[in-house]
């Protein structure tokens, strides 16, 4: 894993999305298509923006797999990462084809299902984020490290839940959904390339954790630090409390 910090999250956000074009057009000229997986948030918006003006990616070609969804929350909801996705990436360009989760029916069906489709070949590159409990995906801690399931249904813990309202997507925390279907941990980490997006000082804590810490399912977005070919943007607010030292050994370093 290697770690760039950025002054702003403008900035982070387009060399973020320099790198993701680039895998995208890489991966659909080596094999005539690129898969990749979406995350949604809103530490995503601007970079998904500046990918979407990217030029020369093929969109048609691109097979793009969910994240994570909430259980129960219908498409027209503002929270819905359905919607997210739809509105700011999938309609913008023109993905050839997608695999959204809808979490209103039989969660465990769609879990299965969806995770069978991705796991039929290798993802070429996977964009997450990291929580402000430091959770990877919906995989709060203490995340499930071991399991091979694609897809899991999962509960989620309060803090996960408050930050939803903390970024308006939800009016209090009453109406969040309890449950959410989420990629798991291991199946994140058979992504060939790993971009992770994490601008704003509300994630600093998260970030010191996750990668001053030690790798645990207590900080889930720490195992980044042990795929070869991860890179996590930052900005000067969300790596704020990263000691120096840290942030040297994080810039030159490919591997966990």
């Amino acid at each position: 894993m290697i770690a760039k910090v950025f002054e702003d999250a403008a900035s982070l956000s387009i060399a973020a999305a320099g790198q993701a074009a680039a895998a995208i057009r890489r991966a659909i000229s080596a094999g005539g298509r690129a898969r990749i997986v979406a995350a949604t948030g809103a530490s995503q918006i601007a970079f998904l923006d500046a990918l979407t003006k990217a030029e020369g990616i093929a969109w048609g070609a691109v097979e793009m797999f969910h994240l994570d969804e909430y259980v129960g929350l219908p498409i027209t909801h503002p929270a819905s990462f359905r919607k997210y996705l739809r509105e700011r990436l999938i309609d913008r360009v023109g993905i050839g084809q997608y695999h959204l989760l809808d979490g209103t029916g039989d969660a465990g069906e769609v879990a299965r299902r969806v995770g069978n489709a991705l796991s039929a070949t290798q993802v070429d590159v996977a964009f997450v984020g990291i929580g402000e409990n430091g959770h990877l995906a919906f995989n709060d801690p203490p995340a499930d490290f071991e399991t091979e399931e694609p897809y899991l249904v999962v509960r989620l813990d309060e803090a996960c839940r408050r930050q939803q309202v903390g970024e308006g997507w939800f009016r209090d925390i009453s109406e969040v959904p309890r449950e959410a279907i989420s990629m798991s941990v291991r199946q994140i980490l058979k992504a060939k390339e790993i971009i992770c997006v994490v601008p704003d000082a509300r994630k600093a804590q998260a970030v010191r954790g996750c990668f001053e810490g030690e790798v645990s399912p207590m900080a889930p977005a720490s195992i980044l630090r042990t795929h070869a070919n991860a890179t996590v943007y930052l900005d000067r607010d969300s790596a704020r409390l990263l000691r120096p030292t840290t942030i040297a050994s994080l810039s030159s370093a490919k591997t966990g």
